[in-house]
């Protein structure tokens, strides 16, 4: 089973996509699950607070390191198998081929743990992704307001990955010929005054003309 481990100041504004459809459904069948973790939990001021100046100057506040670092111990503690996150948009690009590597658990170990360090306001103290020696990930050549998204994407895309998760092997549309285009009745369908109907070769029946039909879409 793959673990993951949000760390996150705010949870709730991504555990309802999480907890719903696919995801929800494989978190009930234990094909994977899904824990939270909010640094402001860990603070050791009286007010929660997490943040402060940045040294050096500068707009905005800093996510302080004692908070984060004690929110991924409570994650990790003595597991095996962890594998550590940071979002920022210099990071590597995340591609299929993460996610299906992601999803893969060695025999040898039950269970996989993926940790997300997901930050906000101006950013995290660099010293908490260089003390968990996590991988600096992208999911995009843009700048988001924080990790949430991003741990979302990618949980999303290692767990269609997980055996099980979507039900069929052949559910995964990069392992078989897929179009982007995709049709359902009505054959023919009217709106507004025009006509759209559905390709002729969808409806012929003829199986070779249909996979060269979606290869070339």
């Amino acid at each position: 089973m793959i673990h993951f481990h949000i760390i996150s100041l705010f949870p709730e504004s991504i555990a309802p996509y999480l907890d719903s459809s696919m995801l929800g459904r494989a978190q009930k069948d234990k094909k994977i699950k899904i824990n939270y973790y909010n640094p402001r939990d860990f603070s050791k001021h009286k007010s929660r607070s997490v943040d402060d100046k940045p040294y050096g100057g500068g707009p905005g506040m800093v996510l302080e390191a004692p908070s984060y670092l004690a929110a991924a111990r409570k994650a990790i503690g003595s597991k095996k198998n962890v594998e550590v996150i940071f979002f920022t948009p210099s990071g590597e690009q995340f591609t299929q081929g993460d996610a299906k590597s992601l999803a893969k658990v060695k025999r040898s170990v039950r269970n996989k743990h993926i940790v997300f360090l997901c930050a906000h306001y101006e950013g995290l103290d660099a010293r908490v992704p260089h003390i968990l020696k996590a991988r600096h990930i992208s999911v995009g050549p843009f700048v988001l307001t924080g990790g949430e998204l991003p741990a979302a994407i990618i949980i999303d895309a290692t767990a269609r990955q997980v055996e099980g998760v979507l039900g069929r092997g052949d559910s995964i549309e990069e392992e078989r010929n897929a179009s982007s285009e995709v049709y359902t009745r009505p054959e023919v369908l009217k709106y507004k005054g025009r006509v759209y109907k559905v390709p002729e070769v969808l409806l012929s029946g003829h199986h070779g003309n249909i996979e060269k039909w979606r290869e070339s879409h």
